[in-house]
């Protein structure tokens, strides 16, 4: 399966950049630390050392040894999988699901910088962050221009007009999740030319297609405003760089045309995947487009800090997303962040990390609706949109997968393949 391939190859490879990293900084652990920071960079990548080693010999899963705030939920979870194997031994790296070992390993880089002060807030993925936002520069230019010229008559659209725009920038931030540095391993994987020129061409790889009920709910909420009440649309984020900034113009494009009154953002808490976008990305991207020498780059940036500061725009960053569980298990493990999702007239779930969390990252049979395959999560309505790049997928017509496996056994894992996926049981 992939997930062999995963844990066999990626994963390793994943450790010896962190490592590679680490050592990379040294100097600027030095100057900013002294010998302390010296001593700290060595103690993280001995941890690393060791779990890489862990990892590639298959050793027993541990308990975590840190003082994060998280670590007695981890600890139980374990617990929890040992039960599970009913005496089949502990449960190992290559013996247990793949979701849990492998938010497992992201959780381990973190314990490591925890346990080495002075250097624990590093962020080991930063650089690879930024070099995906700086790389995509000339997609993201074509992007802010066509927003900021949309934007000069968004008020002179009518609804088929504004319905068709949608789409379109659904479908930017649909494609925008090819950009995925713990797919890539952390190679390039930066969007080079505007998605926006072949989005008709690539129609016929979305294989689940919502946007029409996304649309309904939209106007119908609106229509069903009272004085009091607002619209709200909730962003659970994926990866920074390029893809961020596709949701960032979907979310502007939401209040612009006020299909939506209030955004929240949902990112992570600790760095996670690589690639996957915290509380520091989600700034230094903003404050990057506002300090751009590109006028509409900046316009956008100058626009998206406004309204962070007018209250319009919200991030959170849960520990929640950076459990191993599944999000069925949410309102039990994360109550406060379940009832706060409950207010939300529509969730938007980016990438392939949120959908097997969605639908539990088992072997599903393709034709599995989508909303049993949730198995009782529903806070509000929701939608995914991701492009596929791990071996699960349900909600397909009868036939529609076997159909793609026979003519392209790699397309669950390609990236090639895209779904906008809506369920409305609440």
């Amino acid at each position: 399966s992939f997930a062999y391939v995963t844990i066999k190859d990626r994963l390793p490879q994943i450790l010896t950049k962190v490592i590679d990293t680490l050592h990379r900084h040294k100097n600027e652990f030095f100057e900013e630390h002294g010998e302390k920071g010296v001593e700290a960079e060595k103690r993280a990548i001995s941890f690393l050392s060791k779990l890489r080693n862990e990892l590639q010999t298959d050793k027993p899963v541990t308990p975590l040894e840190d003082e994060l705030a998280d670590a007695a939920l981890w600890n139980q979870y374990l617990e929890y999988q040992r039960n599970l194997s009913s005496g089949n031994g502990e449960p190992s790296w290559f013996q247990s699901p793949w979701l849990y070992v492998e938010c497992y390993m992201y959780r381990r880089i973190q314990s490591a910088l925890a346990q080495s002060p002075p250097i624990d807030n590093f962020d080991v993925f930063k650089e690879g962050k930024a070099q995906n936002f700086f790389e995509s520069q000339q997609a993201v230019i074509a992007l802010c221009t066509y927003f900021q010229e949309l934007l000069k008559n968004i008020k002179d659209l009518d609804e088929k007009q504004l319905k068709g725009e949608l789409f379109n920038l659904l479908q930017v931030a649909l494609w925008g999740n090819k950009c995925d540095l713990s797919f890539s391993a952390g190679e390039d994987s930066s969007q080079k030319s505007s998605p926006l020129e072949c989005l008709q061409d690539l129609l016929p790889y979305i294989l689940v297609n919502d946007m029409e009920k996304l649309w309904s709910l939209l106007i119908d909420a609106k229509e069903r405003m009272t004085d009091k009440s607002i619209v709200r649309v909730d962003i659970i984020l994926d990866n920074a760089g390029f893809e961020l900034v596709t949701d960032l113009v979907l979310a502007d494009f939401l209040l612009s045309s006020k299909l939506a009154d209030e955004i929240h953002f949902h990112g992570k808490s600790i760095p996670w995947y690589v690639s996957d976008t915290t509380k520091h990305d989600f700034n230094w991207t903003i404050k990057q487009l506002q300090s751009a020498n590109h006028m509409w780059m900046s316009r956008c940036g100058i626009n998206w800090e406004g309204n962070l500061k007018k209250g319009v725009w919200i991030f959170h960053d849960h520990m929640f997303w950076t459990l191993p569980h599944e999000f069925s298990s949410m309102a039990k493990v994360a109550p406060d962040l379940y009832a706060d999702l409950q207010k939300s007239n529509l969730l938007l779930f980016k990438g392939d990390l949120n959908y097997r969390k969605l639908a539990g990252d088992k072997k599903w049979e393709y034709s599995v609706p989508f909303y049993q395959a949730l198995n009782k999560f529903h806070p509000a309505p929701l939608c995914s949109l991701r492009t596929l790049k791990s071996d699960i997928q349900v909600g397909l017509k009868p036939g529609q997968g076997e159909k793609i496996q026979a003519a392209e056994p790699e397309w669950m894992i390609s990236g090639k393949y895209g779904i906008v996926q809506f369920d409305a049981t609440v």
